[in-house]
């Protein structure tokens, strides 16, 4: 049962990516940004089992929306729906993960989630291409819905009932300074670190490939590599740190090290350079990703879960839009290659920053 629970929560992550990456990315992104805490929030009112089975139906149906309608004019409605569902099930998926399994065990839970969460980031773009392709976008809605409603029922299924906690009254200092404490500031801004390599990895690894004359096989595989190295790492990144041979500390700053490496050696000419970039930002992220969420819910109450996962999907969505940007704002007055090295020593210094955070703290 908890294994497909976990399954479940995953694949609801999973779907939410595979939509985000299929067209109108920005209008389903914009709504995540200003939603999923909100959303957090209310899971820890109400339970996360109802805000994420509830994102899950309202996926469905703003999939449907556009497949039936099939005019260009919904199309933004339909992204906008989209991404407020996304919105809604994706801090639920993560505090349930945390609220279904005992801490010793929340290493191996967060792996697996973002094994399944990895699969999504994998396949969303081709397959929604092959979609786009075979039936126009038409048929890659009608698909969405159809995978919307199987996944809630799925959920409906698998996920046991995990009623809200009592909790204690919160003002709004109180909410910041939970906010600007350590133990949340370096996860969540671990997690952004590694969200902005893996979306710079994606989108300028194949535009590397092709300034060195290799061809979409090449380049194609260079993301495969990224992506796949990710997905590996992730559950035995998690499983490390249940058996304590990985600590928080020590994984989250290997892992941006990994990844400042990996964009460093995208800086190097060549198929090698490519590769070898891919290979260490897949496994930087993989590090970050299961441990950084398996910190938060470690310094988290239980009552506030899905409020704190809501705040750090803020910043992992942060990180999504931000690397981009600023490596592009690089290679548009610079180079290319002076993008990858400026985001690499923002990452390299993160382990730095956190430690006097810490220190700062006492």
């Amino acid at each position: 049962m908890a294994r497909a629970s976990g399954c479940s929560l995953g694949y609801s992550a999973a779907a939410a990516r595979a939509s985000s990456s299929s067209s109108s990315s920005s209008a389903s992104g914009n709504g995540q940004v200003v939603l999923k805490p909100l959303f957090g929030t209310l899971a820890d009112r109400i339970g996360a089992r109802p805000v994420l089975l509830g994102g899950l139906v309202a996926f469905a149906v703003a999939s449907a929306l556009y497949a039936l309608a099939d005019s260009p004019g919904w199309l933004w409605a339909a992204r906008l729906g989209q991404g407020a569902a996304a919105s809604a099930f994706s801090p639920a998926a993560s505090a349930l993960v945390a609220r279904l399994n005992p801490a010793a065990k929340r290493g191996r839970a967060f792996g697996s989630y973002g094994f399944y969460k990895s699969v999504g980031y994998t396949l969303g773009p081709p397959l929604g291409g092959v979609l786009v392709w075979a039936g126009g976008l038409w048929l890659l809605f009608t698909v969405l819905a159809v995978l919307g409603a199987a996944v809630a029922g799925w959920a409906l299924i698998a996920v046991p009932v995990v009623p809200p906690l009592p909790r204690t009254r919160q003002t709004v200092l109180d909410l910041a300074r939970r906010l600007a404490d350590p133990a949340f500031l370096v996860p969540t801004a671990a997690l952004a670190g590694a969200t902005a390599a893996l979306s710079v990895g994606v989108g300028f690894l194949p535009v590397s490939g092709a300034v060195a004359g290799l061809g979409t096989v090449a380049t194609g595989a260079a993301v495969s590599v990224l992506a796949a190295c990710a997905a590996v790492v992730q559950p035995r990144a998690g499983r490390a740190l249940d058996a304590g041979r990985l600590t928080f500390r020590g994984g989250l700053t290997a892992g941006l090290l990994l990844a400042a490496a990996g964009l460093g050696c995208a800086m190097l000419p060549g198929l090698a350079g490519v590769l070898l970039g891919a290979a260490l930002i897949g496994v930087g992220t993989g590090l970050i990703t299961p441990l950084g969420f398996a910190a938060l819910a470690a310094s988290t109450p239980p009552e506030r879960l899905g409020q704190t996962m809501g705040a750090a999907e803020l910043g992992r969505e942060l990180g999504d839009a931000g690397g981009p940007l600023l490596v592009a704002r690089v290679a548009a007055t610079a180079s290319l290659t002076y993008g990858y090295g400026v985001l690499a020593v923002l990452l390299a210094c993160g382990p730095m920053v956190a430690a006097g955070l810490v220190r700062r703290r006492g």
